[in-house]
């Protein structure tokens, strides 16, 4: 081993402490602000069926590479979901590291919390528990776009909602993700990026307040666009496995969706 004292002790011979906890929490912050960018653009992207079946089709083109290709690939989505998949693994992995593994420290967590009554610790713990839902609801959702990116689109992902029997996972994941995604910008706002003011207290709430905004706005947006989806799904149950063809011809343009 490099530094046995360091292994024991978390210090190097010198007596100075580690930098790779430090490290780590920063690329904690960085790839969990990439996944919650992300998640924010992904939630406009799937609504794109609120404005109609021919644009999501188009969307899901443009994705595919239609833009720039003269036939749609759709493995160009399994490349953008692996790169995806592959950060949320390290940084759920990362943040594991925090999780409170031993009874007691359990009851040391669940003591401040109740002792000092802290909003910003109460919204760790909220992190805590939908990033552990996340993991496997959101696991199963990265494998399926993953594995059979051919499957997007109006019909597929409405088939894959109602007949599949997805609703009920994607119901969960979807407020999951999207409080546990807000939060963790506004605790990363507050812990690398506030604008210095002389009133700290003001801005804190401010930001605060618009993290509920954004978790009020995703969720309407997103449940909006998923019962959409499931009644597209419902309407076209008898036909399933059926591909959308869009209704002006100019859209369509390479393999269907």
């Amino acid at each position: 081993m490099k530094n046995p004292i360091e292994g024991y002790l978390g210090k190097g011979e010198g007596g100075k402490r580690s930098k790779v906890p430090a490290k780590l929490d920063r690329w904690q912050s960085i790839t969990g602000a990439i996944l919650g960018l992300f998640i924010m653009g992904h939630m406009f992207f799937t609504s794109s069926i609120l404005f109609g079946k021919d644009a999501m089709y188009y969307e899901t083109k443009i994705f595919e590479g239609s833009l720039f290709l003269d036939k749609p690939q759709p493995y160009i989505v399994s490349i953008a979901v692996a790169i995806i998949f592959t950060i949320f693994i390290i940084h759920a992995g990362l943040a594991m590291r925090k999780f409170p593994y031993r009874w007691r420290e359990y009851r040391i967590l669940k003591t401040h919390v109740t002792t000092i009554n802290h909003t910003d610790t109460s919204l760790w713990i909220v992190q805590a528990i939908t990033g552990f839902m996340m993991f496997f609801l959101g696991s199963v959702h990265l494998y399926l776009m993953l594995t059979i990116p051919e499957k997007i689109g109006p019909y597929a992902s409405a088939d894959r909602i109602y007949s599949d029997k997805m609703f009920i996972l994607y119901s969960i994941l979807m407020v999951s993700v999207i409080v546990h995604a807000m939060v963790g910008l506004y605790r990363l706002s507050v812990k690398w990026g506030l604008p210095q003011s002389d009133n700290p207290r003001l801005i804190r709430q401010k930001a605060k307040k618009a993290m509920w905004i954004a978790i009020i706005f995703f969720n309407l947006l997103g449940y909006s666009a998923l019962s959409v989806y499931w009644k597209i799904g419902y309407e076209h149950q008898d036909r399933y496995g059926e591909r959308y063809h869009p209704q002006s011809k100019s859209i369509e343009k390479g393999v269907d969706i």
